[in-house]
């Protein structure tokens, strides 16, 4: 199981990739609040039709109390704070730090997994982890506009925001994987469909978390008003849908089931990939010239994947 934990976590990385391209386009044109209230309810639609085809019935069955208040846990932290914090970091400190500083969610994951879930990685997989990272560093830290330089005095209030965003995250990350392992024990001997789609219960869980979440935001920074105006932007909308359809659904399943079945800081680490994978096409839409240094950095990255796959 754990080939497919990460496989799944490859995948995920690839949903989110497509769902950073369309929400750069939509944040620009209906706004990061707008177009995370959009992508929750759309999620949340997705989920409910996804679980009705399936069991019949548009929520999740079978639900405990621990398994709730783990899996609430898990969608404020990953959704909520993380969200908001990492768009206000991008304002202090830029995209390209702030991204930066997401590359935390593999350590916090790594951390938290084993404080909470015992789990013990190995050295082949810590060396994974690292490389794989610094190739994510190198490739983001490269992202500088066309200078050649790389400047680090970044404003105290945006780096704390930074470490926020990445460290909650990591946390969300392994709350989910605690809230599904408790719904599995919760769940009646027998009903194996329901078992196998926890990772989809449990996203409806936090997609509906984040939804109240947003919401609260919207209503305390007036931000409804530009939330029922933006149904009128069909580029916004579109792009919109396609955020919610490839991340907070498609992107955030396949996280949690790469979380249920492989390490939690080996999961994390594959989680990470958006920035390498969204090089090539970042400089199709968007016309991002490609420097070597990013390339340089794919490649690690792409060695440093390969030791959770190849087994010495």
């Amino acid at each position: 199981m754990l080939i497919l934990g990460e496989i799944t976590a490859l995948c995920a990385s690839l949903f989110w990739t497509v769902s950073s391209l369309s929400a750069e386009v939509s944040s620009k044109r209906i706004g990061a609040i707008s177009l995370n209230l959009w992508t929750m309810l759309f999620a949340l639609i997705y989920l409910s039709v996804t679980l009705l085809s399936f069991t019949g019935v548009p929520v999740p069955q079978h639900l405990d109390l621990k398994t709730v208040s783990w899996m609430m846990a898990s969608g404020l932290l990953s959704y909520v704070i993380c969200n908001y914090f990492l768009i206000n970091a991008y304002i202090l400190i830029g995209s390209r730090f702030g991204q930066l500083f997401i590359t935390l969610t593999a350590p916090m994951a790594a951390i938290t997994g084993w404080i909470l879930l015992d789990e013990r990685l190995t050295l082949q997989e810590c060396l994974g982890i690292i490389v794989t990272l610094t190739g994510i560093i190198i490739s983001i830290l490269s992202n500088n506009g066309g200078g050649h330089k790389i400047g680090l005095k970044l404003p105290v209030k945006g780096v704390i925001f930074g470490i926020i965003a990445g460290a909650a995250q990591g946390i969300g990350l392994v709350f989910g994987k605690v809230g599904m392992l408790h719904y599995h024990q919760h769940m009646p001997e027998g009903l194996t469909m329901l078992n196998n789609l926890i990772p989809l219960s449990a996203s409806y869980i936090r997609v509906v978390t984040g939804l109240c979440g947003f919401a609260i935001i919207a209503s305390l920074t007036k931000g409804f008003p530009a939330f029922r105006k933006s149904f009128h932007d069909k580029k916004g909308f579109l792009t919109a849908w396609l955020t919610a359809t490839a991340g907070p659904f498609l992107g955030a399943s396949c996280a949690l089931v790469a979380m249920r079945y492989s390490k939690a800081g080996v999961a994390a680490t594959l989680l990470e990939l958006s920035p390498i994978l969204i090089i090539l096409p970042a400089h199709f839409l968007f016309k991002q010239k490609i420097r070597w240094i990013e390339v340089l950095g794919a490649i690690i990255s792409v060695f440093g994947v390969s030791l959770f796959f190849i087994k010495f």
